[in-house]
């Protein structure tokens, strides 16, 4: 398989943290943004960023701005179908995805993504972490999946711009259709998925740096 190429989801309306652009916000001087990109590009053949509104904001980053599709805030599908576009322009066979404000995850995402999707006929799987005995969100497997973070098949996307013409939301439901995976990743020491939503979240990666 050809090397993923990266996408960053950072299309959300960031309500929690009052509006604006999350990934602008500053974390042990540098943005969130900046962080992201120096942990996904060395691991990806390209980089773009899903971000509605005007790109103009991102210019200093020189990577190219993609819009979603569908309208109407879809969710982070919206901008995975995005991302799956662009790759489509670019000859690419999948993508990863990762979160904006999420400044943590793992250095070895995409190798172990790769890795776990051997075998599949489309590459698919999420990112995936063990969870407590109070966690609801869990899979069948007893894992929380991690949406945002995942490696997707270019020849799926009209299959999944299909479902969010129908009214799709949740992400799951469509990479269990599809046969996807879960990708287990160690939590020791920090939450590698730990994202910033509020300022409160925001004073607990500083104290995490």
């Amino acid at each position: 398989m050809r090397q993923p190429l990266g996408v960053i989801l950072a299309g959300g309306l960031a309500t929690r943290m009052g509006g604006g652009d999350k990934a602008l916000l500053s974390l042990g001087g540098q943005t969130l943004l900046s962080r992201v990109i120096d942990r996904l590009q060395p691991q990806v053949g390209a980089l773009a960023l899903n971000a509605n509104g005007d790109a103009a904001r991102f210019t200093e980053y020189g990577l190219p701005v993609i819009a979603d599709s569908i309208s109407g805030y879809a969710g982070p599908l919206a901008g995975v179908l995005a991302g799956l576009d662009w790759a489509a322009e670019q000859g690419a066979d999948t993508i990863v995805t990762v979160a904006a404000d999420t400044p943590f995850f793992p250095c070895d995402l995409v190798p172990h993504l790769l890795h776990t999707s051997e075998g599949q006929g489309h590459p698919l799987v999420l990112a995936a972490t063990k969870g407590d005995a109070q966690t609801k969100s869990k899979s069948r497997s007893g894992l929380i999946r991690h949406p945002t973070f995942g490696l997707w098949p270019v020849a799926l996307r009209d299959d999944l711009r299909a479902a969010l013409q129908d009214g799709l939301k949740k992400v799951v439901l469509w990479t269990d259709k599809h046969g996807g995976r879960e990708a287990l990743f160690p939590t020791t020491g920090i939450d590698p998925f730990f994202n910033v939503n509020t300022p409160e979240d925001l004073a607990h990666a500083e104290a995490l740096l």
